[in-house]
């Protein structure tokens, strides 16, 4: 009878034990469960100290290094927080400074400012609740382009961010930085004794007959008679932007930040991205590539032509697009991969892949984002830009191709020609139904 007992009793703990074993593993039941997310580990990191490092930064960023950052950042009296984490594809964050950022911000569940590590190791980037409020994303790019950080190491990189973020002067620090990427190339000066350019040999020395084709001709006075009416486009333009984001010259920072802006912030983003393209055009030497130009300028007034009658964040996203194509069209990036499919505020695509829309036996290919691609070879939904129709938020590419330039083109994955000439020909004016 005792052993009896005995035996039950073993019985028992040992079904306890695989009970409470199971019970572990279950969602809400036990210690599995309860371990936090790397975001959460990270939020209430940050609610000690306004600094988290990881591990692997601490060589570049000791932990002295990181003591005196959080004293700057506690001075500026700023909701301001530093994170730097490795990002690499496959990650908690998917390799994405920008999903790390908003996965953290929704822990911390306040308004803050975050500058985080972006995907090469000294890279910082910006980001903020409410967008634009410390213009956060120009003080993070502009420490790129610094002079005094090319050979700085990512804590000193991050005290200089967090310094002009806290000065509040981040865009106009940012255009000074890059001011000498939109500086015009110098045309050849004249020599004294003949007045021709002084480095400009005759035709006869060089062995030629000095002819330019007619068809050159024309295009570099249909150029230059472009140029001219670009001048008081321009003019008319620059009076009526207000000072906003930094220019075109550091796509990623641009589009990071039109990705998190309301439509608002998002219009004067485009228009300043549009009067960017101008000046770029107005500064490119008209006798260099004029075909390049002449594609350039139609791109600048096809963008005008949307912004100018743009409803929503799909034709703003499209204003962008045609911005992209007409800097391509001056540096020549004959092979660039368009805006991202799936959302062009996540900037250029980084590969064509093959997609299925819903619904559909066929593929199509498309350029793709990083994150957007890695989500489709996961088999998970990307995230898209939607388009407001019928009081109905769509996917913009659900949205009839009649009805939507974008959605017809897919903001130049979908088509071989470019999206100036189709805004040239009507087919946008055709898509808002005038």
């Amino acid at each position: 009878m005792c052993r009896t007992d005995s035996a039950g009793r073993l019985l028992g703990a040992a079904l306890a034990a695989l009970l409470a074993g199971a019970l572990a593993v279950l969602p809400g039941s036990g210690t599995a469960s309860a371990q936090p997310s790397p975001a959460e580990e990270i939020a209430d990191a940050l609610r000690r100290s306004p600094v988290y490092v990881d591990d692997a930064y601490e060589t570049a960023f000791p932990p002295a290094r990181q003591r005196e950052l959080a004293e700057q950042i506690e001075d500026t009296g700023l909701p301001l927080y530093v994170v730097a984490v490795p990002l690499t594809k496959g990650d908690a964050f998917g390799g994405e400074a920008r999903q790390l950022a908003g996965a953290v911000h929704d822990r911390l569940n306040r308004d803050a400012v975050l500058l985080t590590t972006g995907e090469l190791p000294d890279d910082v980037e910006g980001w903020e609740w409410p967008y634009g409020k410390h213009q956060a994303g120009s003080a993070a790019a502009a420490v790129y382009h610094l002079d005094e950080m090319q050979d700085a190491g990512l804590g000193t990189r991050m005290a200089k961010a967090v310094e002009i973020v806290a000065a509040g002067n981040g865009d106009e620090v940012y255009e000074r930085a890059t001011e000498h990427l939109r500086t015009p190339t110098p045309t050849p000066t004249a020599t004294p004794e003949t007045g021709a350019p002084a480095d400009a040999g005759s035709a006869e020395a060089a062995g030629g007959d000095g002819g330019v084709g007619t068809g050159t001709v024309a295009l570099i006075a249909a150029a230059a008679l472009a140029l001219a009416v670009l001048a008081g486009l321009l003019a008319a333009r620059r009076r009526r932007r207000t000072a906003g984001p930094a220019p075109f010259t550091f796509p990623r920072a641009v589009f990071a930040a039109a990705a998190a802006a309301d439509e608002a912030d998002l219009r004067r983003r485009a228009e300043a991205e549009v009067v960017a393209l101008g000046e770029a055009a107005q500064a490119h030497p008209h006798d260099t590539a004029p075909a390049a130009l002449r594609s350039a300028l139609d791109a600048y007034a096809a963008a005008g032509t949307v912004l100018d009658a743009a409803r929503g964040r799909a034709d703003l996203a499209g204003v962008l697009a045609l911005v992209l194509e007409g800097r391509d069209a001056l540096q020549d990036s004959r092979t660039a991969l368009p805006l991202c499919f799936f959302n062009p505020l996540h900037g250029r695509g980084t590969r064509r892949l093959k997609w299925r829309p819903l619904g559909r036996r066929d593929h199509i290919r498309v350029s793709a984002c990083a994150a957007c691609a890695a989500a489709v070879q996961a088999r998970r939904a990307p995230e898209v830009l939607t388009e407001r129709v019928d009081g109905r938020d769509l996917p913009y590419f659900e949205v009839p191709a009649e009805r939507s330039l974008w959605a017809a083109t897919g903001y130049g994955s979908l088509v071989s020609d470019s999206l100036a000439a189709r805004v040239a020909r009507g087919d946008f004016t055709r898509a808002l139904g005038r």
